[in-house]
């Protein structure tokens, strides 16, 4: 679960990204945040992620406490956090597997474990014929699978994707959220920022628009998508 309560953020710069945003994000509900560049969506990730501090207000997610969280607990609270980043971010001289694996071997999983849980992220995007390839011999879309199974593999409550679709062809955006739907319906709670309206509007569902740092609709939404 999510909740800002009344949460302003500014930067050090002093811009004012979020002014007084209430917003409630329950466990297994697929939200899309919606925006145009400057709204404020990229705030609210990395207030998720404690990569900034509220200056007002209070931010609960998974359980923890941003206000008050010890430095200590921070990789605790973003390992039930898994992010699709819009620029894939993966390792160039590392395979698909070894890409996803690196995140197990980091919090230091059990190779027995890293062995069972790898393949299986990989067959749930479909990539079970590419797990020894690298990301340079692989398509747009295909390393946005890899990096959404990279966020998967550590069975995070919540995974964020932040403008998942932004660097693959348009026809791959909706593979790529219709992924994400499929892992919502297994019960992982979905945020996913984007400003493609056309997305939005073909799969419906909770949509979160926000303006100038203000959240000025929240509303459910019906799509044409069918699973």
């Amino acid at each position: 679960m999510v909740e800002l309560k009344d949460v302003t953020a500014t930067y050090p710069n002093g811009v004012t990204a979020l002014r007084n945003v209430s917003l409630r994000i329950n466990d297994g509900d697929f939200a899309f945040i919606l925006g145009s560049s400057g709204a404020g969506k990229s705030t609210i990730i990395k207030l998720i992620l404690k990569e900034l501090d509220a200056a007002k207000g209070q931010l609960i997610v998974n359980g923890f406490n941003l206000s008050s969280i010890k430095k200590s607990k921070v990789p605790a609270l973003r390992r039930t956090v898994g992010v699709v980043f819009q620029d894939f971010r993966l390792i160039p001289n590392m395979t698909v597997y070894d890409n996803i694996a690196f995140v197990l071997r980091v919090i230091d999983a059990s190779p027995k474990y890293i062995r069972k849980r790898v393949p299986y992220v990989i067959s749930l995007v479909g990539l079970q014929d590419k797990t020894r390839s690298y990301p340079g011999e692989l398509s747009g879309g295909q390393q946005q699978r890899v990096a959404l199974a990279r966020a998967l593999v550590n069975d995070p409550r919540l995974i964020i994707a932040d403008e998942p679709t932004g660097n693959i062809d348009p026809e791959l955006s909706y593979e790529i959220v219709g992924l994400l739907k499929n892992i919502n319906e297994c019960g992982t709670t979905v945020l996913m920022v984007t400003h493609e309206h056309d997305l939005v509007r073909h799969f419906g569902g909770r949509i979160i628009s926000i303006e100038e740092g203000s959240v000025v609709y929240d509303d459910y939404l019906g799509g044409s998508y069918e699973n």
